[in-house]
């Protein structure tokens, strides 16, 4: 396992910030010991826990150009037919997976392809599950095409996930896996397929980015 590059300047920050808070509060209380020791002990398990949101655990990818493999850890919370108003403009099946603050926060193409269209939208914070949250809330689009055809990600910011970083530019080709960006501290990831490609997951599973096959193509 290892830390994203994305994470160095906050757990750098987060460090230097307890170190204050607890050596301001050493100051006043070093001689009430269980104060001091417990401040220590939870700014600790915060620090570590900071640290986590930031992890890029070692996996063994799952690779087919037949395949959608899911770009984010998390529960997948919708499976439905819907409109896409902004690229396709017509009925499309979309999955969408949620991330909790505990899960891995990278994002990865989920085929190979060209970057088609890579735009990003600034908006509002909505709780990641709120119905409105894909097209009202922070959000960074990304259709890929492999040359049979075209999916859409949209990355999407939550309540507590306040940037999205995105590396695709329109005109990129991408490999299936390769990273195509990070949510901070979480949110939720969309993804709009042709309407009847097969699903190969459900509603409320677990999936892992790089590893889980989310469907497959016609």
């Amino acid at each position: 396992m290892k830390i994203h590059r994305e994470g160095s300047a906050t757990i750098l920050l987060t460090l230097l910030a307890l170190a204050v808070i607890n050596g301001f509060v050493y100051y006043f209380t070093k001689d009430y010991p269980v104060v001091t020791w417990g401040l220590l002990i939870v700014s600790i398990v915060f620090w570590l826990f900071i640290i986590s949101f930031f992890r890029v655990p070692s996996r063994v990818f799952k690779a087919d150009e037949n395949l959608i493999i899911a770009p984010a850890d998390g529960k997948v919370v919708v499976i439905e037919e819907t409109y896409e108003a902004e690229y396709f403009k017509d009925k499309r099946l979309q999955v969408s997976i949620f991330m909790s603050p505990a899960n891995v926060h990278v994002n990865r193409n989920p085929i190979s392809g060209e970057i088609k269209l890579s735009q990003y939208h600034a908006g509002k914070y909505l709780v990641a599950w709120h119905p409105k949250s894909s097209t009202e809330n922070e959000r960074h689009t990304v259709v890929i095409n492999n040359g049979k055809t075209e999916i859409l990600v949209r990355q999407i910011a939550g309540a507590l996930a306040r940037r999205i970083v995105n590396y695709m530019k329109a005109g990129m080709k991408v490999q299936q896996n390769s990273e195509m960006g990070f949510i901070k501290f979480g949110s939720r990831v969309d993804l709009y397929l042709p309407i009847g490609t097969k699903v190969n997951v459900a509603l409320n599973e677990t999936v892992r980015n790089g590893q889980t096959v989310i469907a497959t193509l016609a």
